[in-house]
Protein backbone atom coordinates (compact mmCIF):
# COMPACT_ATOMS: atom_id res chain seq x y z
CA UNK A 1 0.00 0.00 0.00
CA UNK A 2 2.81 2.38 0.88
CA UNK A 3 4.51 1.61 -2.43
CA UNK A 4 1.28 2.45 -4.26
CA UNK A 5 0.87 5.78 -2.46
CA UNK A 6 4.50 6.67 -3.06
CA UNK A 7 4.13 6.01 -6.77
CA UNK A 8 0.88 8.02 -6.89
CA UNK A 9 2.62 11.17 -5.65
CA UNK A 10 5.78 10.65 -7.70
CA UNK A 11 6.61 11.82 -11.20
CA UNK A 12 5.16 11.10 -13.73
CA UNK A 13 2.09 9.41 -12.19
CA UNK A 14 1.29 12.48 -10.08
CA UNK A 15 0.60 14.53 -13.23
CA UNK A 16 -2.14 12.15 -14.32
CA UNK A 17 -3.31 11.92 -10.72
CA UNK A 18 -4.44 15.56 -10.74
CA UNK A 19 -6.35 15.02 -13.99
CA UNK A 20 -7.90 11.83 -12.62
CA UNK A 21 -9.19 13.74 -9.59
CA UNK A 22 -10.94 16.18 -11.95
CA UNK A 23 -12.48 13.27 -13.87
CA UNK A 24 -13.73 11.60 -10.66
CA UNK A 25 -15.24 14.86 -9.40
CA UNK A 26 -16.93 15.38 -12.76
CA UNK A 27 -18.63 11.97 -12.72
CA UNK A 28 -19.62 12.38 -9.07
CA UNK A 29 -21.41 15.59 -10.04
CA UNK A 30 -23.11 13.74 -12.88
CA UNK A 31 -24.26 11.01 -10.45
CA UNK A 32 -25.88 13.56 -8.13
CA UNK A 33 -27.77 15.07 -11.05
CA UNK A 34 -25.67 18.05 -12.06
CA UNK A 35 -26.47 19.33 -15.56
CA UNK A 36 -23.09 19.36 -17.28
CA UNK A 37 -23.02 20.14 -20.99
CA UNK A 38 -19.79 18.21 -21.60
CA UNK A 39 -21.62 14.93 -21.02
CA UNK A 40 -23.80 15.48 -24.08
CA UNK A 41 -21.14 17.17 -26.17
CA UNK A 42 -19.71 15.02 -28.93
CA UNK A 43 -15.94 14.64 -29.06
CA UNK A 44 -16.17 16.30 -32.48
CA UNK A 45 -16.96 19.52 -30.61
CA UNK A 46 -13.45 19.43 -29.20
CA UNK A 47 -12.08 20.51 -32.54
CA UNK A 48 -10.02 18.96 -35.31
CA UNK A 49 -7.35 17.71 -32.90
CA UNK A 50 -9.81 15.37 -31.15
CA UNK A 51 -10.84 13.90 -34.50
CA UNK A 52 -7.20 13.56 -35.53
CA UNK A 53 -6.53 11.56 -32.37
CA UNK A 54 -9.33 9.19 -33.36
CA UNK A 55 -11.61 9.99 -30.42
CA UNK A 56 -14.47 11.59 -32.38
CA UNK A 57 -18.00 10.24 -32.52
CA UNK A 58 -18.48 9.65 -28.77
CA UNK A 59 -19.34 11.98 -25.86
CA UNK A 60 -16.34 14.23 -25.24
CA UNK A 61 -16.00 13.54 -21.51
CA UNK A 62 -16.30 9.79 -22.01
CA UNK A 63 -13.34 9.79 -24.40
CA UNK A 64 -11.23 12.07 -22.19
CA UNK A 65 -12.08 10.09 -19.04
CA UNK A 66 -10.95 6.83 -20.61
CA UNK A 67 -7.75 8.38 -21.94
CA UNK A 68 -6.83 9.97 -18.61
CA UNK A 69 -7.66 6.86 -16.58
CA UNK A 70 -5.72 4.49 -18.84
CA UNK A 71 -2.76 6.86 -19.00
CA UNK A 72 -2.77 7.11 -15.20
CA UNK A 73 -2.73 3.32 -14.85
CA UNK A 74 0.20 3.00 -17.26
CA UNK A 75 2.04 5.85 -15.52
CA UNK A 76 1.49 4.17 -12.15
CA UNK A 77 2.98 0.92 -13.45
CA UNK A 78 5.95 2.76 -14.92
CA UNK A 79 6.49 4.81 -11.77
CA UNK A 80 6.43 1.71 -9.56
CA UNK A 81 8.99 0.05 -11.84
CA UNK A 82 11.22 3.15 -11.74
CA UNK A 83 10.94 3.21 -7.98
CA UNK A 84 11.97 -0.43 -7.79
CA UNK A 85 15.10 -0.01 -9.90
CA UNK A 86 15.91 3.34 -8.25
CA UNK A 87 17.80 4.97 -11.11
CA UNK A 88 19.39 8.17 -9.72
CA UNK A 89 20.20 11.52 -11.30
CA UNK A 90 19.50 12.73 -14.81
CA UNK A 91 18.95 9.23 -16.13
CA UNK A 92 16.08 8.75 -13.70
CA UNK A 93 14.50 12.00 -14.90
CA UNK A 94 14.84 10.93 -18.52
CA UNK A 95 13.27 7.58 -17.75
CA UNK A 96 10.42 9.38 -16.00
CA UNK A 97 9.80 11.50 -19.09
CA UNK A 98 9.88 8.34 -21.19
CA UNK A 99 7.25 6.76 -18.93
CA UNK A 100 5.14 9.91 -19.26
CA UNK A 101 5.20 9.73 -23.06
CA UNK A 102 4.55 5.99 -23.12
CA UNK A 103 1.61 6.44 -20.75
CA UNK A 104 0.12 9.18 -22.92
CA UNK A 105 0.51 7.28 -26.18
CA UNK A 106 -0.41 3.92 -24.69
CA UNK A 107 -3.53 5.36 -23.05
CA UNK A 108 -4.51 6.99 -26.33
CA UNK A 109 -4.02 3.77 -28.29
CA UNK A 110 -6.13 1.69 -25.91
CA UNK A 111 -8.78 4.42 -25.76
CA UNK A 112 -9.02 4.46 -29.54
CA UNK A 113 -9.56 0.69 -29.54
CA UNK A 114 -12.33 1.03 -26.94
CA UNK A 115 -13.96 3.99 -28.68
CA UNK A 116 -14.50 2.08 -31.94
CA UNK A 117 -17.27 -0.25 -30.66
CA UNK A 118 -18.82 2.58 -28.63
CA UNK A 119 -18.93 4.79 -31.72
CA UNK A 120 -20.63 2.03 -33.70
CA UNK A 121 -23.18 1.46 -30.94
CA UNK A 122 -24.23 5.12 -30.83
CA UNK A 123 -26.91 5.77 -33.47
CA UNK A 124 -25.83 8.66 -35.67
CA UNK A 125 -28.15 11.51 -36.50
CA UNK A 126 -29.77 11.18 -39.89
CA UNK A 127 -28.06 13.33 -42.45
CA UNK A 128 -30.35 15.97 -43.93
CA UNK A 129 -31.44 15.19 -47.46
CA UNK A 130 -32.80 17.41 -50.21
CA UNK A 131 -35.68 14.99 -50.57
CA UNK A 132 -36.80 16.16 -47.12
CA UNK A 133 -37.99 19.35 -48.80
CA UNK A 134 -40.67 17.46 -50.74
CA UNK A 135 -44.07 18.50 -49.46
CA UNK A 136 -42.85 21.88 -48.26
CA UNK A 137 -43.43 25.29 -49.75
CA UNK A 138 -40.94 27.71 -51.22
CA UNK A 139 -41.02 31.28 -52.55
CA UNK A 140 -40.35 31.87 -56.23
CA UNK A 141 -37.47 34.28 -56.85
CA UNK A 142 -37.47 34.40 -60.67
CA UNK A 143 -39.96 36.17 -62.91
CA UNK A 144 -41.38 32.86 -64.08
CA UNK A 145 -40.94 29.11 -63.70
CA UNK A 146 -40.99 26.68 -66.61
CA UNK A 147 -39.83 23.17 -67.42
CA UNK A 148 -36.33 24.49 -68.07
CA UNK A 149 -35.90 27.49 -65.80
CA UNK A 150 -36.71 28.74 -62.32
CA UNK A 151 -35.33 29.45 -58.87
CA UNK A 152 -36.95 29.63 -55.46
CA UNK A 153 -35.98 30.28 -51.85
CA UNK A 154 -36.68 27.71 -49.16
CA UNK A 155 -36.25 27.97 -45.40
CA UNK A 156 -34.91 25.03 -43.37
CA UNK A 157 -36.02 24.03 -39.90
CA UNK A 158 -32.99 25.77 -38.39
CA UNK A 159 -34.05 29.07 -39.93
CA UNK A 160 -31.43 29.16 -42.67
CA UNK A 161 -32.53 29.78 -46.24
CA UNK A 162 -31.19 28.58 -49.57
CA UNK A 163 -31.83 29.17 -53.24
CA UNK A 164 -32.89 26.02 -55.08
CA UNK A 165 -33.46 25.20 -58.73
CA UNK A 166 -37.13 24.61 -59.46
CA UNK A 167 -39.07 23.48 -62.52
CA UNK A 168 -42.77 23.28 -63.33
CA UNK A 169 -44.42 20.82 -65.71
CA UNK A 170 -46.13 22.52 -68.64
CA UNK A 171 -49.28 20.53 -67.90
CA UNK A 172 -49.66 22.41 -64.60
CA UNK A 173 -49.47 25.89 -66.10
CA UNK A 174 -53.25 26.12 -66.00
CA UNK A 175 -53.22 26.05 -62.19
CA UNK A 176 -52.18 29.68 -62.09
CA UNK A 177 -49.03 31.70 -62.74
CA UNK A 178 -45.85 31.40 -60.72
CA UNK A 179 -44.27 34.83 -60.53
CA UNK A 180 -41.58 36.25 -58.27
CA UNK A 181 -42.95 36.24 -54.73
CA UNK A 182 -45.45 33.44 -55.36
CA UNK A 183 -45.58 30.54 -52.96
CA UNK A 184 -45.05 27.15 -54.58
CA UNK A 185 -45.40 23.59 -53.35
CA UNK A 186 -42.52 21.15 -53.87
CA UNK A 187 -43.96 17.79 -54.92
CA UNK A 188 -40.91 15.96 -56.28
CA UNK A 189 -37.11 16.03 -56.25
CA UNK A 190 -34.94 14.85 -59.14
CA UNK A 191 -31.54 13.81 -57.68
CA UNK A 192 -30.03 13.24 -61.12
CA UNK A 193 -30.67 16.82 -62.24
CA UNK A 194 -30.69 18.25 -58.68
CA UNK A 195 -33.92 20.13 -59.33
CA UNK A 196 -37.24 20.40 -57.52
CA UNK A 197 -40.56 20.10 -59.32
CA UNK A 198 -43.09 22.58 -58.03
CA UNK A 199 -46.60 23.83 -58.61
CA UNK A 200 -48.59 26.69 -57.25
CA UNK A 201 -49.42 26.16 -53.58
CA UNK A 202 -53.20 25.65 -53.14
CA UNK A 203 -53.53 28.51 -50.65
CA UNK A 204 -51.30 31.00 -52.47
CA UNK A 205 -52.40 33.87 -54.64
CA UNK A 206 -50.17 35.26 -57.39
CA UNK A 207 -48.91 38.75 -56.58
CA UNK A 208 -50.75 41.53 -58.35
CA UNK A 209 -48.27 43.20 -60.74
CA UNK A 210 -50.28 46.44 -60.52
CA UNK A 211 -49.81 46.66 -56.74
CA UNK A 212 -46.80 48.73 -55.72
CA UNK A 213 -45.15 48.66 -52.34
CA UNK A 214 -45.05 51.93 -50.47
Amino acid sequence: MLEFLTAAVSFPAVLFGFMLVVVVLYWLLVLVGADLDLLDADADAGGGMINTLGLGGVPLMVALSMWITLSWLLAMIGTIVLGAIAVPGALGVLLGIAVLLVALLGGLLVTRLVVVPIRRAIPGAAEPSRSDFVGRTCVIRTGTVSETFGQAEITSDDGSSAIIQVRRPAAMAGNGPLRAGSEALIFEYDPAEEIFWVDRAPSSQPPNPLTKEN
